[in-house]
């Protein structure tokens, strides 16, 4: 087992999961709530990296972070074949399963108990964090654990950016391809064995997510019971 790609991996994905919850949670908002002509051109662009070969992901990562791109230029930073570069590329790899995951979950909130929360002088912090963002935990935590899920087996982007340097920027993902090319292959099947495991913990979290079908039936009773407690509240 090669423990320091473990623990690199961890970190990465530890790191790419509190940026993928921020981004996401704000793009799904935005998405959810703002009305723009070209909106389906945003969309559609925070999720190419859900269709995109990993080869072409890396190579647009490489020119956003190599030598001679804005970011590099103004801020004077060297981010490629670095940790930083691991993490960007989890995180755009991630991003899109929470953005739609969240947006899905935000658009079953109903508006009326956010119009009401307004009629009683709620602000939209407030109302963001007592009305929509409790009513749409279950879909933002599953996107959540989808898009670190997904940020941990990141491996072709990831590889374009960072190399391979052991105990620097080789994640699990590739350190297992290290090793088949190495004809290790007692160490890839252990390592692979972790990666299933991990991934199967995270699907089958998502699915215990997902509320039973009584809990649909129970939402009239639900959206009641938080515009009373608005109310009294207020």
């Amino acid at each position: 087992m090669n423990w320091p790609a473990f623990w690199l991996s961890l970190q990465v994905t530890a790191i790419a999961t509190i940026a993928i919850l921020i981004v996401g949670l704000a793009a799904a908002l935005f998405l959810t709530r703002v009305r723009l002509p070209g909106l389906i051109l945003i969309e559609t662009i925070i999720l190419l990296p859900l269709v995109l070969p990993p080869s072409v992901l890396g190579y647009y990562l490489l020119l956003l972070l190599g030598r001679g791109s804005p970011l590099v230029e103004w801020f004077n930073i060297r981010l490629l074949f670095t940790l930083p570069a691991a993490v960007i590329a989890a995180t755009i790899t991630g991003l899109p399963l929470m953005v739609q995951s969240t947006r899905a979950a935000l658009s079953t909130v109903d508006p009326v108990l956010e119009n009401a929360a307004r009629t009683l002088g709620s602000s939209e912090i407030e109302i963001l964090w007592r009305i929509t963002i409790p009513l749409a935990r279950r879909g933002i935590l599953a996107g959540l654990i989808l898009g670190g899920a997904r940020a941990l087996g990141e491996f072709g982007a990831t590889l374009m950016v960072t190399g391979n340097i052991p105990g620097r920027t080789q994640t699990l993902p590739v350190a297992i391809y290290d090793a088949v090319q190495s004809q290790r292959y007692a160490d890839a099947h252990l390592m692979v064995l972790v990666m299933t495991g991990l991934a199967f913990v995270g699907l089958f979290w998502v699915r215990r997510l997902e509320p039973p079908p009584e809990q649909y039936r129970a939402a009239t009773t639900r959206t009641e019971e938080v515009h009373d407690e608005l109310a009294a509240s207020h």
